[in-house]
């Protein structure tokens, strides 16, 4: 049975900006040019699903123009070839982990590249784009196809799974996180309590920084891959 230590990986948007996806939360972001209101409550949804599925239409055919960077590539790799167990959570809708080769991977925000089905609830994988008339492959209803991302107002996906993993880590790293959205706020705590050791890997302090055990800032493409390095060498 491996000793290496378990770890657990929180990334936020600042692990994505360098390949080029847009932010939300800093200058300029999505939220400021996207009123939350508008495009990401299902009040919005029931609302107005055109300009919902506008801009999640957008969103998704700008998967295709970006690809991932270094950080998501070392990644990959701590999860290959590490000893012991590696869960990446992303906060992130993009799919730059998974096709850098990430595979013990969470959305618990969601996935821009699927759909939900509020009549069944069935998922599908989606790259086109959505609007009312979209049928839904498993229950063949139309008006019910919706992105399959978290908005606010609706909880995270598989919370169950990811505080266990908490419960149960020797390392939590949060990375490209801006430290102010809630649960994924707390992940720290959580694994403090379990006596994990937490690092930050950020642009920039965090508003939860000194929560943090060591923290280390710069471009995630160049933080991340030399922490990896250094994991893989221990």
């Amino acid at each position: 049975m491996s000793t290496a230590p378990s770890i657990v990986i929180l990334t936020g948007a600042g692990i994505s900006a360098e390949s080029g996806i847009d932010t939300f939360r800093d200058k300029g972001g999505l939220w400021e040019q996207h009123p939350v209101e508008e495009v990401a409550t299902p009040e919005a949804f029931a609302r107005n699903p055109t300009k919902v599925h506008d801009f999640y239409n957008m969103r998704r055919a700008g998967l295709s123009t970006v690809e991932p960077n270094a950080a998501h590539f070392a990644l990959a790799q701590l999860e290959k070839e590490h000893d012991g167990a590696v869960l990446v959570v992303t906060q992130n809708v993009d799919n730059l982990h998974e096709r850098a080769g990430s595979e013990n991977l969470i959305h618990m925000h969601g996935e821009l590249a699927k759909a939900l089905c509020t009549n069944c609830g069935a998922r599908h994988d989606w790259l086109v784009d959505l609007d009312e008339g979209v049928v839904c492959p498993a229950c063949s209803r139309a008006g019910g196809m919706r992105p399959d991302v978290v908005w606010f107002g609706e909880y995270p996906y598989q919370m169950e799974r990811i505080w266990d993993a908490l419960a149960a880590c020797d390392l939590f790293v949060s990375i490209g996180t801006s430290g102010n959205v809630y649960p994924a706020a707390q992940f720290v705590q959580q694994a403090k309590r379990a006596s994990a050791k937490t690092l930050e890997l950020n642009l920039e302090p965090s508003e939860g920084m000194w929560d943090f055990d060591d923290a280390v800032h710069g471009p995630a493409t160049q933080i991340v891959p030399q922490w990896v390095a250094n994991v893989l060498k221990a």
